[in-house]
């Protein structure tokens, strides 16, 4: 069993720094590729940001790349989502999760997921 606990979110101001982590149980964590999603009020989830079991490769949602940046420790079993230059629109229950099918992008394709942060974002 893999449990995902997310932590760092909060009420923030518009344009500064936010950093998310989420702690991953087990000891297969560096074997699997990780991804951040979120879910705004009255919004299907969307995919937010990717990477694979080393951190050497990435993907990001065009809404996000340029802002977010998404690393891991696999020492300490830990994923990051790094939210520079936030935005009002960035509001929304940030959730880390497990990828195991192929696609990046769709929630299909991870099976684990934490039960997420709520980050709100003040213009």
């Amino acid at each position: 069993q893999v449990q995902l606990v997310e932590s760092g979110g909060g009420l923030v101001q518009a344009g500064g720094s936010l950093r998310l982590s989420c702690a991953a149980s087990g000891r297969t964590f560096s074997s699997y590729a990780m991804g951040w999603f979120r879910q705004a009020p009255g919004k299907d989830r969307e995919f937010v940001a990717a990477l694979n079991w080393s951190g050497g490769t990435t993907y990001y949602a065009d809404s996000v790349k340029g802002r977010f940046t998404i690393s891991r420790d696999n020492a300490k079993n830990t994923v990051y989502l790094q939210m520079n230059t936030r935005k009002p629109e960035d509001t929304a229950v940030y959730y880390c999760a497990r990828r195991i099918g192929s696609s990046w992008h769709g929630p299909v394709s991870y099976d684990y997921w934490g039960q997420g942060t709520q980050v709100t974002v003040s213009s």
